[in-house]
């Protein structure tokens, strides 16, 4: 059993030494610059053991992605974990609304570089498919939390669930967040505090609303 165990943490260990190493190249070198090798190479594993665990390359992109969007590889559904239900637990909107700005940060700030070499890549089809995956995945976690706000009768009531979630996609959208943070320099506080401002200013009441 102890045998068993220790095999399986190895395992575990070589799995986040490839993703840690695959992470960093695919943001450094882009999706076709790097191969299965660099990333062998980096993780300080065999190429063999590369394809094992991931199959292909894009395939090693998607659990790049999952990792980056959770944090960890814990089989774990983002919406299922301890932060998400204790910022359900907030009663003032404003204070919802900032939680979810700054989770949202935390999630970017891993996943947009990430993201942005999907973009790139969209010409090839199984990028295009991941690119699609991701924006759903993304609507409709930002859709919960919309949904969360429509419960609790803290929306707009001129706005449709829709509309709001539309505002929210487009305004925690890591393209967004990477034209603000690296093209014009902004710090991800900078953007937690503007975004958190435009969406309170858009998704609650004018009553609602803290002053800017």
């Amino acid at each position: 059993m102890a045998e068993v165990k220790g095999r399986n943490r190895r395992s575990v260990q070589t799995r986040r030494r490839i993703i840690d190493a695959a992470h960093k190249l695919f943001v450094a070198k882009g999706y076709a610059g790097t191969t299965f090798q660099d990333v062998a190479d980096a993780a300080d594993v065999s190429v063999p053991t590369v394809y094992f665990h991931y199959g292909t390359k894009s395939g090693l992109l998607k659990q790049v992605i999952d990792v980056a969007s959770a944090g960890d590889d814990e089989p774990v559904a983002l919406l299922d974990r301890p932060w998400f239900a204790e910022l359900k637990r907030a009663n003032d909107p404003a204070v919802l609304i900032r939680r979810w700005v700054e989770a949202s940060a935390t999630i970017l700030d891993r996943v947009a570089p990430v993201l942005a070499v999907v973009h790139s890549a969209r010409g090839d089809a199984e990028m295009e498919a991941q690119w699609t995956r991701n924006s759903e995945e993304r609507r409709i976690a930002h859709g919960t939390f919309v949904q969360i706000m429509a419960e609790s009768g803290t929306l707009r009531p001129d706005l449709t669930e829709r509309q709001a979630t539309d505002i929210t996609v487009g305004l925690l959208s890591p393209d967004l967040f990477l034209v603000l943070t690296r093209e014009c320099g902004w710090t991800t506080t900078q953007w937690e505090t503007w975004t958190a401002a435009q969406l309170a200013h858009n998704l609650l009441p004018p009553a609602q609303a803290p002053a800017s």
